[in-house]
């Protein structure tokens, strides 16, 4: 049975706890620099995005190629065991060889793990399958052990148990949706499990951070500029893994999953375009979806159609177009970071990542598979890279919006003088609880605490719907989910409120009321609330920012 809906919101509460001590312990020592992505705490939390996220991304393909029987199969799983030994220098720089030999074990055999559910799945062999399982949950709990002995408990056990458990409840739902042929189901899945891997990231980082504060200049993973760092690394590295996918997908004639890799990719697309939004402004968001769907995310598809057919001329006017894209994207981009980020840089790195994109599918055409993963994993690589650098140049370019205590990106477009208020770093009361979020948003602050979600706060007709899943765990509230019912329960302290999807009726501590707004599921698949009942039912004050859009909750507590 899997557990991951009923972990979820005790897992990102709980994920919380190392990172803030690290913030804590930075305050007097960075609040007064420049801020920058590039630091040593910044360096480490980059580092495990990309190696944890390209685990899960090389899990799923080496899971699903072996029970499809793919010809690349067996290059999948030597990238996936590959990918666990390039984590061993990372492991032995902090914690030793002995440590990292340790490391290396675990970790190595659980990917076998996940070979032999595989084939068991593949023969139908429920016993075996059990088995399989039983391995994979035993590595949850020798490994969930190894970090925090490893942290001195900075990662408490329990939480990385839950965080390790929900990665291999992700990696399994999206290999059953796959071969079950729920293809929408599955990627939906994919970037739900990828987002995980970052959340973990930054867990595990800022225990470490927090257990050796000297070797990281007393630093911490989660300030402002490390946190759009680590955002830009996730849709850039969402975006090379999606549209791999895509393109091997389309290649092999399977329409439907093709397709919904490409809706996958749509949804990257919004991510990206609310980023931009939220520094650039509207009108910056709209210019750069037209550059980066046109001759970008639509060519890609048009590259393997002519790869297919062998038509050498459509394959040249194709990649004419994504020149084109490159110069386009890399003028846009040194424009509005005021050449922060130089546009002959961006073109450079830009070519380089259709290059590799490219040299990814013409290997696989080629049945090269060895050489496609190489080009594989050196391109998932370089989107770290790039997400660096243009974080970089977005700090350089509004440092004040980065300090420490501020806001971690402005919200009006870019030249122009912004009206928006910092984000209040924490009550002035210390028995006062503090919730700042902003619509069109997913920064989420918790009396001080940054931490990202993955849906925004937003307004539907003239009601704000914001997510209850994050307002649940920023007061420690409880929240359970009946979904033959579309019953939620909410468990705040003493009070118990219970409401349906779809209606406007709530009961609260037995009494039924009246909600403002009918709760609702959001495109992202998450439930969201009116924020005016849910706040007054609970006692909350709320404050608005009319000029930024930024909604201040507090309360005694």
């Amino acid at each position: 049975m899997k557990m991951k809906k009923i972990i979820a919101p005790v897992l990102s509460l709980s994920l919380m706890v190392p990172a803030a001590g690290a913030f804590a312990a930075d305050m007097n020592s960075t609040t007064m620099a420049a801020p920058t992505v590039s630091t040593k705490a910044a360096d480490l939390r980059a580092g495990l995005d990309y190696l944890l996220s390209e685990h899960f991304k090389l899990a799923v393909e080496a899971m699903t190629k072996a029970y499809s029987g793919a010809p690349d199969a067996a290059e999948a799983y030597k990238a996936l065991d590959q990918n666990a030994i390039d984590m061993g220098p990372a492991i032995e720089s902090i914690y030793g060889k002995q440590a990292a030999t340790e490391f290396e074990r675990i970790f190595r055999a659980h990917n076998q793990y996940t070979d032999e559910l595989v084939k068991a799945t593949k023969m139908n062999n429920q016993a075996a399958v059990k088995q399989a399982e039983a391995k994979v949950q035993g590595f949850v709990d020798e490994f969930a052990a190894f970090l925090a002995k490893a942290t001195d408990n900075k990662l408490p056990e329990a939480a990385a148990e839950k965080a390790l458990r929900l990665h291999e409840d992700e990696v399994q739902d999206v290999f059953e949706k796959y071969i079950a042929g729920d293809y929408a189901g599955a990627a939906k899945e994919y970037r739900e499990g990828l987002n995980t891997m970052f959340t973990v990231s930054k867990a595990l980082s800022g225990a470490i951070v927090a257990q050796n504060p000297s070797k990281f200049d007393n630093g911490t993973v989660d300030t402002p500029a490390a946190d759009l760092r680590s955002a830009l690394n996730h849709l850039a590295a969402e975006h090379f893994a999606l549209s791999v996918m895509q393109m091997q997908q389309q290649y092999d004639g399977k329409t439907q999953a093709s397709d919904a890799w490409i809706n996958a990719e749509a949804g990257n697309t919004a991510d990206f375009k609310a980023a931009i939004a939220s520094i650039y402004g509207e009108a910056g968001a709209n210019q750069f979806e037209q550059i980066w769907v046109t001759n970008h995310i639509k060519a890609q598809s048009d590259y393997v159609d002519a790869l297919k057919k062998g038509d050498q001329a459509a394959l040249t006017a194709v990649k004419n177009r994504i020149e084109q894209f490159t110069k386009e994207f890399a003028t846009f981009l040194g424009t509005a970071t005021a050449n922060n980020l130089p546009a002959s840089a961006a073109e450079q790195a830009l070519m380089t990542h259709e290059g590799q994109v490219q040299a990814v599918i013409n290997d696989y055409a080629a049945k090269n598979y060895a050489a496609a993963y190489t080009a594989d994993r050196e391109g998932y690589k370089t989107m770290f890279g790039i997400g660096e650098a243009l974080g970089g140049a977005i700090v350089k370019q509004y440092p004040d919006k980065f300090k420490m205590a501020s806001a971690p990106a402005p919200s009006t477009p870019a030249k122009q003088p912004t009206t928006s208020t910092p984000a209040p770093s924490k009550p002035m009361n210390d028995n006062m609880m503090m919730v700042w979020m902003k619509l069109n948003s997913k920064t989420l602050k918790i009396d001080g605490k940054t931490t990202m979600m993955d849906t925004m706060p937003m307004v539907v007709g003239n009601t704000t719907y914001i997510p209850l899943r994050y307002l649940g765990e920023g007061i420690g509230a409880k929240v359970a989910w009946n979904k033959a019912s579309n019953e939620v329960t909410v468990m705040a302290g003493s009070d118990t409120m219970k409401f349906w999807i779809g209606k406007d009726t709530v009961v609260v501590n037995g009494k039924n009321m009246k909600l403002s707004a009918k709760a609702m599921i959001n495109k992202d698949g998450r439930t969201v609330v009116p924020l005016r009942s849910i706040t007054e039912l609970l006692g909350w004050d709320v404050k608005w920012n009319t000029a930024d859009g930024s909604i201040t909750l507090t309360k005694s507590m």
